[in-house]
């Protein structure tokens, strides 16, 4: 079957436009292909800085014939409805349809509708055309002088050409002409190769004649094999040296990007600089230059780099090896500015400055921020094993490197910087770890603190914002999240539950408010109002904002643990039957008693308890809604007549104590081991024993015996959210 080959040449294309790109151009022909009728075999997508390619394979060479019937009008209906008819499927006369008959609707036309498959490449042609011309880019622009008129092409960056061919392997393929003249781009069978080792232009075919042809023309159009040789050769070259690569994914990715035919090379800078924290190093090379840093085998960063040249230089890279050195040099130098003169200012010297800098403007300013994490961090801190002083000190330092010249100028090293300024003026190396920890996890692949004291800093952080940011209802809204609360209520419960910390979150959120009390934040006041329909009552100021605020901010908590849990494989039906009870707010609890319950159900007792549960559960939904009553309290002992509903309740009164002793002492394994010694009376109770009698008082007894059962379960799961 015949092949697609289809190339967009431009100028050069952002790298970080160009996997997005790829993906949008390989999904939207081939759905639009699938979508036509074209089932294809297989498509590929290729990007380099300066093409943007796909290749399909085994495209049938035209679409299938279609054949459908079209039901009309019943014999003899009116003018107009026969009229709609025929204009609706496509004939001339009522002679054209056939008549059929309804042994109900009686005789009624028919029309048979045929359409020919047009040839697959007119139908591509069409979807290409469409594709290009509403390609959904980022940024685009406009060229040339067909750039004032309506419609213009847009692209993102000047379009100058397109290759399109079409056809079987065995043959030679067709052009597609796309009609897109008029804008100044025309397609056809040629390429052109490197801009500058090999420009001239190429005649191609098809994908393996075009990839062969353009290698030879010094261009790599597969951006993974670009990556591949950059990687391989840069890890030859270092260890050819005797230092280590420090790869760098992101890095490879945007370099892979940026050459067509990528030639490593490396260059070095002055060992002076190596007295600049390597972070700082490695972010102003990275940066500034898109190169690589290396390391000795100890570890400690060497005063090499390696970059990637997008040319085979005739005097084998050396004035382009003196060009990145003479920029790494100048940007090094800047860094190495920045740094001293940072390490002259004491970091608590800094802070006066936040006084000015407004955080949000119904959370007041940075210094007020800070002074109420520093208040959260020592009440936190005994709670986490943390020495109060300590963690008092690291919150109120953590966030003073913001106002540095190095974070100023590269944002992601904060955090960093600050825990190398706290150790220069001689803190404690536990403050010094909290000032860069206190910002993790900050995404699902971070480390967590581990860290008493960083833990109480990252805790208080996180928890303060999300406090705040709640009682100003700032929350976040499908998929918007600006200010990242999602992020730092996923650190929260990371933190708790890595750290196996056994705190409470409705504690927590009181510490918090508290610090927004005694700053006397007037929201606090309007939130109150607000849920209170007005009412001021200044006594239970805190009492208002911990049952409205605190309710609704674990209600998300939770929200996020079941994300949390179900990516690691939980049964999301087990978590919601945890978390239906609404009486923990130990997170560390909560997923105990998920692991136990999961357990608990793969048991053959776990298994026919809950379907006991649940035959209990639906008798008494049933029948309360029939009496318009609860079932609720013990059962009378002198209405117990049958041995199996005696058994029963004596089991009930045995196993109970048991399973609540073991809920107590948090052995929830144990809970449901005693829970399992209630199947068999269970059992013999729904087999030998009629709950629906005559006798009313018996009725009622029996239904207030299986509402025991569904109140020993619901001690430690609530057993209608399990599925099964």
């Amino acid at each position: 079957m015949p092949d697609l080959l289809l190339e967009l040449f431009s100028e050069e294309i952002p790298a970080r436009m160009q996997p997005r790109a790829m993906d949008d151009l390989k999904k939207l022909v081939t759905d639009r292909l699938v979508d036509a009728g074209l089932v294809y075999e297989g498509a590929k997508a290729f990007a380099t800085p300066r093409r943007l390619a796909l290749s399909v394979h085994g495209i049938p060479a035209k679409q299938a014939d279609i054949r459908e019937e079209k039901k009309g009008p019943r014999v003899g209906a009116p003018e107009g409805a026969v009229t709609g008819f025929l204009k609706s499927a496509g004939l001339t006369s009522i002679d054209q349809a056939k008549i059929e008959k309804d042994p109900k609707k009686g005789e009624f036309y028919v029309a048979v509708i045929e359409k020919p498959g047009r040839p697959a490449i007119d139908v591509i042609k069409d979807i290409v055309a469409a594709t290009i011309l509403t390609f959904p880019w980022p940024k685009s622009m406009r060229w040339g002088a067909a750039s004032a008129k309506p419609g213009a092409l847009t692209w993102v960056r000047p379009l100058h050409s397109i290759v399109a061919t079409f056809g079987p392997e065995t043959e030679e393929p067709e052009i597609i002409s796309f009609g897109l003249e008029n804008f100044g781009v025309t397609s056809g069978n040629i390429t052109y190769g490197h801009r500058f080792l090999a420009p001239g232009a190429i005649e191609v075919r098809r994908q393996d004649d075009w990839m062969a042809k353009l290698e030879k023309a010094k261009v790599i159009v597969d951006p993974a094999r670009r990556r591949e040789i950059i990687s391989t050769e840069a890890k030859n070259l270092a260890f050819a040296q005797g230092f280590e690569l420090v790869e760098d994914e992101g890095l490879l990715i945007e370099v892979g990007g940026l050459v067509e035919w990528p030639v490593v090379l490396m260059g070095s800078f002055e060992d002076s600089f190596l007295a600049i924290p390597p972070e700082v190093i490695r972010t102003t090379i990275r940066n500034n230059q898109k190169c690589f840093v290396v390391k000795q085998r100890d570890g400690a960063l060497a005063n090499k780099f390696i970059l990637v040249s997008n040319m085979e230089a005739t005097d084998g890279g050396k004035a382009i090896v003196a060009g990145n050195e003479r920029v790494i040099r100048a940007r090094l130098s800047d860094a190495k500015f920045f740094y001293e003169t940072d390490l002259k200012t004491r970091l608590e010297d800094r802070l006066p400055k936040f006084d000015q800098i407004i955080f949000h403007e119904k959370l007041g300013t940075q210094a007020e921020r800070i002074a109420r994490i520093e208040k959260l961090a020592g009440e936190i801190a005994p709670l986490v094993g943390a020495d109060i002083e300590k963690a008092k000190r690291a919150a109120k330092l953590a966030k003073a490197d913001l106002l540095t010249e190095v974070v100023g100028e590269f944002p992601e090293l904060q955090g960093l910087m600050g825990k190398y300024y706290a150790l220069a003026q001689g803190e404690d190396p536990s403050v010094a770890a909290a000032c860069e920890d206190h910002y993790k996890p900050a995404g699902p692949g971070d480390r967590v603190p581990t860290d008493p004291v960083s833990i109480a800093v990252a805790l208080a952080d996180k928890i303060d914002t999300l406090v705040g940011f709640w009682a100003i209802d700032e929350k976040p809204t499908g998929s918007k999240d600006p200010y990242a609360l999602r992020r730092a209520a996923l650190g929260v419960i990371r933190i708790i539950l890595s750290n196996n910390l056994r705190l409470n979150l409705a504690e927590l959120f009181g510490m918090a408010t508290e610090g927004y009390l005694d700053q006397g934040k007037t929201f606090v006041r309007d939130f109150v109002d607000k849920a209170n329909e007005g009412k001021d009552d200044l006594s239970g100021l805190k009492a208002s904002f911990d049952a409205v605020t605190g309710t609704d901010l674990r209600d998300f908590f939770f929200d996020r643990l079941k994300v949390q849990l179900r990516e690691q494989g939980a049964r999301h039906d087990l978590v919601d039957a945890v978390l239906a009870l609404h009486n923990e707010n130990d997170l560390v609890t909560i997923v105990r008693r998920v692991e136990a319950l999961a357990k608990f159900l793969e048991t053959d007792d776990g298994k026919n308890l809950l379907a006991g549960y649940k035959r209990a559960a639906n008798i008494l939904r049933i029948e309360e809604k029939k009496d318009g009553r609860s079932y609720t309290g013990d059962p009378d002992p002198s209405l117990l007549k049958e041995p199996e509903e005696i058994a029963l309740a004596q089991a009930m009164v045995s196993i109970a104590p048991e399973a609540s002793a073991a809920y107590a002492r948090e052995d929830y394994a144990g809970a449901m081991s005693a829970m399992a010694k209630l199947r068999p009376a269970v059992d013999a109770f729904f087999d030998k024993v009629t709950v629906n009698v005559d006798d009313q008082a018996l009725r009622t007894n029996r239904l207030l015996l299986l509402n025991r059962i569904r109140e020993a379960t619901g001690t430690v799961a609530d057993f209608s959210k399990i599925e099964g």
